[in-house]
C-alpha cells in the first residue's frame, strides 16, 4: 500500500562553531535515511531526526559525530515532524506532519542509570481531546511499528490535528504548531489540559501564518518560522505579544527553517529550506546577531 513506500535517502549534518561565531567544520552525524525533517535536541545533548514519511522512524544521532545514529522504532513508524522532551516526567511528545495526525507522547518502560529514558522500550500513545474539558486522554497505541495500519487511525477515538510541525518543552508546558489551521497549542502538561495559544484566524490581519518549525529563546519565549506566510521568524512574548525578528525578501518559493539560538543567546541560526530559487539543493543558513528584544 501507499503508506507503506520508503522515499529515497537522506540524512543529517552538524556545523560546529566556535564561541565567537566562526565556522569550525561541518560533517555528517546521520545517512542513508529519508525524508529527515525538524526533529529536536535532547538534554543529555544528542539530537533526535525524525523522518517524514508514512513509515519514518525516529533516530538518535550525536551531534559530534563520533558515534553512528540509532533508530528508535518503539517511538512509532510514522510521518514523523519534530520531538521534544518532558525533563520534568522524561517523556517524549512527538508531532505527525499530517492533515489529519495524531499528538503522540511516548512513556519509557525505565530510566538509565545515568538519568536519562531508555528509548529501547516503552509505551506509545496518542492524544484523545476531550472536547468539553480541553483534558487528554493518553490511548496506548496497539501497533506502533504501523504493519498493519498507520498509527493515526489505530484509535478511533484519537484527535486530529491538521499537520502537525514544531514542538518544544518549558516550564512545564508543551507548545506545537499545526500549519493547517495557523495555530500554536500549549499542552500543561501538570493540569492534563491543551488549549490553542495563537490562532491566526482571529486576527484580521495576522502578523504570523505559516506556523513550522519552533525555538525557544533564553527567555522561554516561543520563536516561530514561517512556511509561507511572510517569511518571517516571530517571536511570542509572555505576554502574547507578536514581535518579528527577521524577514527573507525574494525567497518565496520556500520556508524558514532550523531556529535555534547559540548557547548565550547572543545567536540566532536559521536556514531558508530551498533559497531563492526554490530548488533544495539552493537552501541557505544564517546567523542573526543580538541583542534580541528579550
Amino acid at each position: 500500500t501507499a503508506w507503506y513506500w520508503k522515499p529515497s535517502s537522506g540524512g543529517a549534518s552538524a556545523i560546529e562553531f566556535d564561541a565567537s561565531g566562526n565556522v569550525i567544520q561541518a560533517y555528517s552525524i546521520l545517512e542513508n535515511t529519508s525524508r529527515n525533517c525538524a526533529g529536536g535536541a535532547t538534554p543529555w545533548n544528542t539530537w533526535l531526526s525524525c523522518e517524514e514519511f508514512d513509515r519514518g522512524l525516529v533516530w538518535e544521532c550525536d551531534p559530534y559525530g563520533r558515534n553512528a545514529g540509532i533508530a528508535w522504532p518503539e517511538l512509532g513508524a510514522f510521518a514523523h515532524e519534530a520531538v521534544t522532551v518532558d525533563t520534568n516526567n522524561n517523556v517524549l511528545y512527538l508531532t505527525e506532519d499530517k492533515n489529519d495526525g495524531g499528538f503522540y507522547r511516548f512513556v519509557p518502560d525505565r530510566i538509565e542509570a545515568r538519568g536519562v529514558p531508555d528509548l529501547s522500550s516503552g509505551l506509545l500513545q496518542i492524544a484523545v481531546v476531550d472536547s468539553s474539558t480541553s483534558a487528554i486522554d493518553w490511548m496506548p497505541l496497539p501497533d506502533p511499528a504501523a504493519l498493519t495500519q498507520p498509527t493515526r487511525y489505530q484509535v478511533n477515538s484519537s484527535t486530529a490535528f491538521s499537520g502537525g510541525e514544531g514542538v518544544v518543552f518549558h516550564e512545564g508546558v508543551v507548545s506545537f504548531a499545526t500549519k493547517g489551521d495557523n495555530r500554536i497549542w500549549a499542552y500543561d502538561t501538570a493540569a492534563n489540559r491543551i488549549a490553542v495559544a495563537y490562532d491566526a484566524s482571529a486576527h484580521a490581519d495576522p502578523v504570523l501564518t505559516g506556523v513550522d518549525n519552533i525555538t525557544l529563546s533564553q527567555a522561554g519565549e516561543l520563536v516561530v518560522g514561517e512556511d509561507g506566510g511572510n517569511m518571517q521568524l516571530v517571536a511570542i512574548t509572555q505576554s502574547g505579544k507578536l514581535v518579528p525578528l527577521v524577514q527573507l525578501v525574494g525567497h518565496d518559493a520556500s520556508e524558514m527553517t532550523g531556529p535555534a539560538f547559540s548557547p548565550d543567546g547572543k545567536r540566532l541560526y536559521f536556514s531558508s529550506q530551498r533559497g531563492t530559487t526554490g530548488v533544495a539543493s539552493d537552501g541557505v543558513t544564517f546567523e542573526v546577531r543580538g541583542p534580541f528584544h528579550v
